[in-house]
């Protein structure tokens, strides 16, 4: 099976990124933001992104792209539960980043009522399920940092000033994402969680949309083209990330400061060990780099370029010259390198079966 797989790598120069909800221990005043941090053994702490909070940065990212083909799907709120409309075969981050759709018999009749719109669910209201294609790691510090703690007040008010205090970090953060891309626009009705993507009024919608039936797979398949414009999306909402917290008094370029990536075979990622440092002084390993490649195609499992995007100004001095034999290696801007990949995928779209 063949995997778009990579590292991203972002800058954090003064950040709060992704907020915990918890108050600041010790903290000076009532109202206080803490950030996210993992709490080594050792009393370290390493701020990280949940793996959630990308997902969501990058759906925005995509969708409020004027230039970036995409099919956005409809979310409902019920009481207790909120899901999108669960239909991968017309929506593209249905198809993509997955989706559980469990409404209760009452939160069922109300949206019926209320969004004739919706997609039906099938008739004995069993939950579709679809793991999600495109995977991201958590985003962590690649080393132990000092946490900020910054106090401020809110002085536009008669009376007293209104303290209030948060946290941020400078770091270096890192992360892994993949797509499966034999299971982007492959959609299965097999009864497990997960799985179940469609059911009696989704395979009747697959039927009358030409998609070919895959009987020993119990799957339904969009055209190989359809599929490769699909996670060409994707890919390009990747290289130009926007979001994260308290952006308006720590803003942050979130997009990739470094990318590393490539069609590969198999789902396990060979570009994990490339950085080390600390928030100041950082070392891209290049000769890590070259003895992944080098190993992917020994054992023939290299599909395509490996794509470097490399932000001009940052690290310049670590900007690799690699040269490996019978492997092409495309480096350039991530925005530059992100399009690079997806326009070869989507001239060579047999590659998302390989």
């Amino acid at each position: 099976m063949a995997f778009i797989t990579g590292t991203l790598l972002i800058d954090a120069p003064a950040s709060a990124l992704n907020n915990s909800g918890e108050s600041i221990p010790s903290s000076r005043t009532d109202n206080t933001t803490a950030v996210k941090r993992i709490r080594a053994k050792s009393g370290q702490e390493f701020p990280y992104v949940s793996g959630q909070a990308q997902r969501y940065w990058l759906r925005n990212t995509i969708e409020q792209a004027s230039d970036i083909e995409w099919e956005a799907s409809p979310t409902y709120r019920g009481d207790k539960v909120s899901f999108s409309d669960g239909n991968p075969i017309h929506y593209w981050d249905d198809d993509l980043l997955g989706y559980m759709r469990a409404p209760g018999k009452k939160d069922l009749k109300d949206l019926k009522e209320n969004h004739p719109e919706m997609t039906p669910q099938g008739d004995d209201n069993s939950a579709v399920t679809r793991v999600s294609p495109f995977r991201i790691g958590t985003l962590v510090s690649i080393a132990p940092v000092n946490i900020t703690e910054d106090f401020g007040t809110m002085t536009r008010t008669e009376g007293n000033p209104v303290p209030h205090e948060h946290q941020f970090y400078r770091a270096h953060m890192h992360t892994m994402f993949a797509i499966d891309l034999a299971m982007a626009g492959t959609f299965t009705y097999s009864r497990r969680s997960g799985f179940q993507n469609l059911d009696a009024v989704r395979i009747a919608l697959a039927e009358e949309s030409g998609l070919t039936k895959i009987e020993e797979s119990l799957a339904y398949q969009l055209p190989l083209e359809e599929r490769s414009r699909r996670v060409k999306s994707l890919l390009l909402g990747l290289a130009r990330l926007q979001g994260g917290a308290k952006q308006a008094i720590h803003y942050t370029d979130v997009s990739p400061a470094i990318a590393v990536f490539a069609l590969v075979k198999g789902g396990n990622n060979p570009f994990n060990y490339l950085f080390k440092g600390n928030h100041v002084d950082l070392s891209f390993k290049a000769d890590v780099l070259e003895a992944s490649i080098s190993d992917l195609v020994r054992h023939d499992l290299l599909l395509s370029p490996v794509c470097i995007g490399w932000k001009p100004g940052f690290f310049d001095e670590q900007r690799p010259q690699i040269s490996v034999e019978s492997a092409d290696i495309f480096i350039d801007t991530p925005r530059s390198a992100f399009a690079a990949l997806a326009d070869y995928l989507v001239d060579n779209p047999h590659l998302m079966d390989a």
